[in-house]
């Protein structure tokens, strides 16, 4: 996802509101923001059952394959 202005774009609100998160982790991975990930996970936090976590936020601004690939495998 991109971040704009300090959170996620609507899209991914819509996404995480259309499926059921219900105790499950949600790893957040950025591919631009210059902001840092802002207020992002706060504002996704409503969008989910509260008993979903969201985890290991990541921003990969310089996105190459072995540092995503790295990122996952630590997850």
């Amino acid at each position: 996802m991109r971040i704009w202005w300090y959170t996620a774009p609507t899209i991914i609100k819509t996404f995480l509101e259309s499926y059921d998160f219900s105790g499950k982790k949600i790893a957040l991975f950025a591919t631009s923001g210059g902001s840092g990930f802002g207020k992002t996970v706060d504002d996704l936090k409503p969008c989910v059952d509260s008993s979903a976590k969201f985890v290991l936020t990541k921003l990969l601004n310089h996105f190459n394959e072995s540092d995503a690939k790295a990122w996952v495998e630590s997850l």
